[in-house]
Order: structure tokens, then sequence, then C-alpha cells
């Protein structure tokens, strides 16, 4: 990514604006935040569907983000962010996701559109960088 380190970490981190940029973000709620963990509520919605999250997220600034499943409708969901530096203007971004639903159709369903789904995310998150950090000359 054409932005440093921090400035990904920052964005990724700021999850009470989600609901600004990701698609199919409906609502985010900040329960508590002392700066090292936080736990939040995500609604997500898809035209009737209507699904509440809640996460811990561990955050090492401006290294890596750890999220934690904690309730919803899912049986487990992990996911890391982990900013790499290449310089002070630019990093590698690394996400790793892990999930699985209680409900097997919601499974195969979510297993078909995935890739798609992912793809819409990242673009998004690339949006709101440049959004927030303007087009790098490097991008």
């Amino acid at each position: 990514m054409p932005y440093s380190a921090e400035q990904m970490f920052d964005l990724v981190a700021d999850v009470g604006r989600y609901q600004e940029f990701l698609p199919w973000v409906v609502a985010t709620r900040v329960k508590s935040d002392d700066g090292s963990e936080m736990i939040a509520d995500m609604l997500v919605g898809f035209k009737a569907l209507r699904e509440k999250f809640t996460s811990r997220v561990e955050k090492e600034r401006p290294r890596e983000l750890r999220v934690h499943y904690v309730d919803g409708p899912m049986r487990d969901l992990e996911n890391r962010w982990t900013f790499h530096p290449v310089d002070e203007h630019t990093c590698d971004v690394e996400f790793d996701v892990k999930f699985t639903f209680r409900n097997a159709l919601f499974e195969k369903l979510a297993g078909q559109y995935f890739d798609k789904a992912f793809r819409k995310m990242v673009a998004a998150f690339e949006t709101r960088a440049e959004e927030l950090y303007g087009v790098s000359q490097a991008s």
C-alpha cells in the first residue's frame, strides 16, 4: 500500500467508522477501548438479513490487530491484520481470516460469494485510505 504502516493501522483500527465506507456494515458501536484492547459490536446487513457480531480486538500499533469473536451468528471467527513497513511511506498489509457459520446453509452460501465479497471489502479499505490520506505518488 502506498501509505505508512501507522496510517493503515489507524484506518483498520477505526472500527467506529466502518459503517461510513465498508459494504454491508450497517452500524458499529465501540463498547470499550483502552488503546491496546477494544470490544466492539458490528451490525452487518444484506437486504432483509441483519446480524450483530461482538468482537474483542487486540491492538499492537502499528504492527498488528488480532480480532477474536465474542458473540453472534458464527460458530467462530478469527482474523489478523499485520502491517509490514516497506519504508516510511509504504507498507504491505497481510490479512488472515478463519470463520465457521453455525448454519450449514450460510456456510455454503458464504463459500460461493466469499472471494467477491472479500475483493469488495479490500477495495473499500483502499478507497478509504485515498480519501483520508490522499492519492500517493507511489500508487
